[in-house]
């Protein structure tokens, strides 16, 4: 229904322009949610109530459940960005570093994205279908995007030649994993000896 009188409107604002507009809208209130579930999963766990998630992100609970209907949706979508966020760091990282350094920043860059699996580990491995597409989409995202950092430095003889993306993944995941979360300059600091071995070719 056209809620403008009669002659006005048609021509002023050409219908494709509010499409946009909106789209743009819906844009920013998801982007909104996705950051506020992110932080809130990361202090109040998965379980957090959703109005919290809402409320932080500045949207009604209407709208949350309108671009989310169900809580692992909301989670599987968080998920998707901090993967999406990691492969774009690992391309920016290549154009602002020489190979080695961009490859080491990467890998201090990936553990944030560790602990923020850890945060999701419950649901993701909860059985929900959500979240079935997920190893797909790391795989298929992700690792090309490591592989192409791991191919500089090792072209550029800053790094063993045998080494591929599958080594630093699960390596930074599996050094994470035996560090305290409560202790970022830990894991940090076992990531940066961790790369130094990567230098040494007769190992």
């Amino acid at each position: 229904m056209n809620d403008k009188p009669e002659g006005q409107g048609d021509g002023r604002e050409p219908h494709g322009s509010t499409d946009r507009r909106v789209r743009a809208d819906a844009q920013r209130n998801i982007d909104a949610l996705l950051q506020a579930a992110l932080t809130v999963f990361a202090t109040s766990g998965v379980d957090a109530p959703v109005r919290e998630i809402a409320e932080k992100a500045g949207v009604g609970i209407g709208t949350l459940y309108r671009h989310f209907p169900q809580r692992s949706d909301l989670i599987a979508a968080v998920f998707r960005r901090e993967i999406d966020a990691c492969a774009d760091a690992a391309s920016s990282f290549a154009d602002e570093y020489a190979p080695f350094d961009a490859l080491l920043n990467w890998m201090q860059y990936y553990t944030a994205f560790v602990a923020t699996k850890r945060g999701l580990a419950k649901a993701l491995h909860s059985g929900d279908p959500t979240f079935d597409s997920l190893p797909t989409y790391f795989n298929q995202r992700l690792r090309p995007a490591v592989q192409k950092l791991v191919e500089s430095a090792a072209a550029a003889g800053e790094i063993r030649p045998d080494i591929d993306a599958d080594d630093i993944v699960n390596a930074v995941a599996g050094l994470c994993g035996h560090t305290d979360p409560g202790k970022p300059d830990q894991a940090r600091r076992m990531i940066a000896l961790f790369a130094v071995g990567l230098r040494y070719k007769d190992i």
